[in-house]
């Protein structure tokens, strides 16, 4: 089994011990275990939903500041795409990369330019590939991690192309190489992601064997220094931009999708939907659909919990961005390849109950045995989010049955039970 990275992290010091992100973790990946939240890492997607629903702010991302840039002597920002749509009123893009640049950046090169490159690749192999109808989107970390652990049977169908970011790092990096005559070591590529997942997806890749990102900051630490330098700059902006409609698209829900030229797809976002989504394709219940998009984020990339605008808000500013851009502005050069999932993806069975499978299914029939004892509320006062994840920890030995309080007020009673009548024969 691989070891995964997690960029997602508790401070204790805020965790109140409630359990509203026990509740919310599409994986079961928390629990509550001495008033205090526990992320299992080998559960965990990096989706973001704890972050989002702590009212105690006591979940956090992980990510680079930009004292990174010191590290390196010439820096390139990757700009998401949702990045422009944190802005009010912003009519050209090339502002905003002006901006970065002034912030210490020495060059730019667009994420939605490279996404317009996966767009031309997808396009050639969903139509090549008809046998793998219904081929899933892989642009998110997150879906493609949940599909690895959860959804085994549906590996096949991932479309094994690597994702924007990855592709425009590759061809930022050939770039400056060129233009500086530096090594590869001493030139820094940085992106600007709208979530936790995408700083996992460079720690601990899927598909490929190293990303050429060498650090990623947040957008909502580089939105406050961008504002006052986008001011400066608006009266001596660089042409920098080298994408069109379809590239920026992939800020929001339907971007990646549309950019196939095809009406027979699905597109679905926030991880609950997703899940749904995954279920009912698993049960064969989608007739010849050439393409699905899953975002984990509400609204797509623009509602990732590293964003400042509200989610629906950015996806209308995407679409008034697009209104009068060209439709595509980068292409592929011909033979490329380089594009495509040079490793395996394999199903990683973190949440199995045995080592074999005469182990697996005595275990199974064991929980099965304690969901019966319990009250099948999934109250949640366990410290696990249903009765049947608490069964299972018990079963892997990280808990007890006393920690149903149900249980517990019945031990409680048998014993007071017991001491009354110890002290009668008295």
């Amino acid at each position: 089994m691989g070891k995964f990275y997690t960029s997602v992290r508790l401070k204790e010091d805020l965790c109140m011990g409630c359990i509203n992100c026990i509740k919310r973790c599409p994986t079961q990946a928390i629990r509550v275990r001495n008033q205090k939240a526990v992320i299992t890492k080998e559960f965990c997607i990096d989706c973001g939903e704890c972050i989002r629903i702590c009212p105690h702010h006591a979940k956090e991302a992980t990510y680079d500041t930009p004292d990174i840039m010191k590290n390196y002597e010439y820096t390139i920002a990757l700009p998401a795409p949702s990045l422009y749509g944190q802005f009010n009123h912003l009519e050209d893009v090339n502002i905003v990369l002006t901006a970065l640049k002034r912030m210490g950046f020495d060059d730019v090169y667009e994420v939605s330019g490279a996404a317009e490159m996966v767009s031309e690749l997808s396009r050639e192999y969903v139509r090549e590939h008809q046998e793998k109808w219904p081929l899933i989107s892989t642009a998110c970390p997150s879906v493609v991690r949940l599909i690895q652990v959860r959804f085994p049977n549906l590996i096949e169908h991932l479309l094994p192309i690597i994702a924007p970011v990855d592709m425009a790092a590759s061809e930022a990096v050939k770039m400056a190489m060129k233009k500086t005559g530096l090594p590869r070591e001493k030139i820094g590529v940085i992106f600007i992601s709208p979530c936790p997942a995408k700083m996992t997806a460079v720690k601990s890749p899927i598909g490929i064997e190293k990303s050429e990102i060498d650090g990623v900051l947040a957008i909502k630490e580089v939105y406050p220094i961008l504002l006052p330098l986008m001011k400066q700059c608006i009266d001596d902006v660089e042409e920098l931009g080298i994408s069109g409609r379809i590239g920026i698209g992939w800020g929001s829900t339907g971007g990646e999708a549309g950019s196939l030229l095809t009406d027979n797809y699905l597109a679905a976002d926030g991880i609950e939907n997703v899940i749904k989504v995954l279920e009912d394709l698993e049960d064969q219940k989608f007739d010849r659909l050439e393409f699905i998009e899953l975002n984990a984020c509400a609204g797509g990339c623009v509602g990732g919990v590293l964003t400042v605008e509200n989610p629906y808000l950015a996806k209308v500013k995407l679409q008034r961005l697009r209104k009068y851009l060209p439709v595509s502005c980068s292409h592929l050069v011909s033979n490329n390849t380089n594009g495509y999932w040079t490793n395996d993806v394999n199903y990683e069975p973190v949440f199995k109950l045995g080592n074999d499978m005469k182990e697996s299914i005595a275990n199974m029939s064991r929980v099965e045995e304690l969901c019966e004892k319990f009250p099948r509320l999934d109250c949640g006062s366990c410290g696990a989010p249903t009765c049947k994840a608490l069964a299972e920890d018990i079963v892997r030995g990280v808990a007890n049955e006393k920690d149903c309080i149900h249980i517990l007020r019945d031990y409680i009673h048998r014993l007071s039970d017991e001491l009354s009548r110890l002290d009668t024969k008295k």
